[in-house]
């Protein structure tokens, strides 16, 4: 089966979003520093730009998780695949991810990271998917809601493909 992927925003107004996400990090941590958590691999974009939005001494680390094992369905149980390279102790941790959906592996993530005792710990993600949720997870700084449909770009895939489009797209598949 083929595919498309039909523009659901521009690179424009994905840009201005994250600008005015950057400027409400800013001003929430004022007079603070900010140690962003980046997830791996989706994340990766959006904390780039976010992270160069942000006008408060800004760290950054990177970590991979995974809680889908054989199947497509989360189990929540979350596997780390690469963890942080610095301790979270005393920081201010802001944990960049590229879409919240049912909320299982962040549920899990948060809690994990809550205990390595950072300073304070929130949670910003591009993307956000409220009807598809089934654990509760406080999501401070939400780009977008979405509808349930297949997204890609910005580091969003499908099958690993079109992470580097520059815009957010829905996947729509071709009848042969």
């Amino acid at each position: 089966m083929a595919e498309h992927i039909k523009k659901m925003m521009t690179e424009e107004e994905v840009d201005q979003k994250i600008k005015e996400l950057g400027v409400l990090i800013s001003k929430d941590y004022e007079g603070k520093e900010v140690h962003l958590v980046c997830i791996l691999k989706g994340a990766s974009f959006f904390a780039c730009e976010l992270a160069k939005r942000i006008s408060v001494p800004v760290t950054i680390d990177f970590m991979s998780v995974s809680s889908y094992g054989a199947g497509t369905e989360s189990s929540g149980h979350v596997k780390i695949i690469k963890d942080l390279d610095e301790p979270l102790e005393g920081k201010n941790v802001i944990v960049v991810e590229d879409i919240v959906d049912s909320g299982r592996t962040l549920s899990h993530l948060m809690e994990l990271l809550k205990s390595r005792n950072p300073e304070s710990i929130a949670l910003c993600a591009l993307l956000d998917k409220p009807e598809r949720r089934v654990v509760d997870v406080e999501v401070k700084y939400v780009g977008y809601q979405v509808p349930d449909m297949f997204i890609v770009g910005y580091g969003l895939d499908y099958d690993q493909k079109y992470r580097n489009l520059p815009y957010i797209g829905v996947v729509e598949f071709d009848e042969e």
